[in-house]
C-alpha cells in the first residue's frame, strides 16, 4: 500500500469509484473553518470522524483510525494506528475516498470564489495559495487562524 498523496488525482479518483461500489456503506463529514478555528484543526479532524461513523447506515463494530488520537464519543470500540493508511486497507480506502471528496468540493467552492485557486492547490497552503491570501484576504471559507510567515508583516 502507498499513502494515497502519492497517487495521481486521475488514480484516486478511479480507485473512489471502485471503493464507493463495493463498499457496505461511506460516510463522510467534513470540519468547517469555523470549526477548525473553534477547536484547533486536529480536533475538528477528530470531530469529523465521529460524525463519519455516526452517519453509517450500519453501525460499525469497530474502527481504525488514522493517526495517534481515538477520536471522542465514537459509536463503537476503535484503536489509533500511526501512519495507517500504509498499513490498513480499510484507511487507505478512506484516506482515498475522503481526499476525492475534498477535491470535488475544493472544485466547486472554486466556482465561487476562482480568485483563490482552490481547485488547483486544494487547500494545501500552496506559494499561489498564500499569494492569494495576501492579495485578497481571506474568503469566508478561510479559518482565521491559519498564519503562515508569508502572510504576517515585513518586519524591516
Amino acid at each position: 500500500m502507498q499513502d494515497s498523496k502519492t497517487l495521481s488525482a486521475a488514480c484516486r479518483e478511479e480507485l473512489s469509484r471502485s471503493i464507493l461500489d463495493k463498499a457496505l456503506g461511506v460516510a463522510i463529514a467534513f470540519a468547517s473553518a469555523r470549526e477548525v478555528d473553534a477547536f484547533n484543526i486536529r480536533m475538528a479532524t477528530l470531530r469529523a470522524m465521529a460524525r463519519a461513523l455516526s452517519a453509517l447506515a450500519l453501525p460499525p463494530d469497530f474502527a481504525l483510525i488514522d493517526g495517534r488520537d481515538v477520536p471522542d464519543g465514537l459509536c463503537c470500540p476503535a484503536q489509533a494506528l500511526i501512519g495507517g493508511d500504509g498499513l490498513s486497507l480499510s484507511i487507505a480506502a478512506a484516506s482515498i475516498v475522503a481526499k476525492v471528496a475534498r477535491d470535488a468540493l475544493m472544485t466547486r467552492l472554486h466556482v465561487h470564489y476562482p480568485q483563490y485557486g482552490f481547485a488547483s492547490h486544494v487547500g494545501y497552503a500552496t506559494r499561489a495559495h498564500i499569494e492569494a491570501l495576501v492579495r485578497w484576504g481571506p474568503s469566508p471559507l478561510h479559518r482565521r487562524s491559519f498564519h503562515p510567515k508569508a502572510l504576517e508583516p515585513d518586519s524591516d
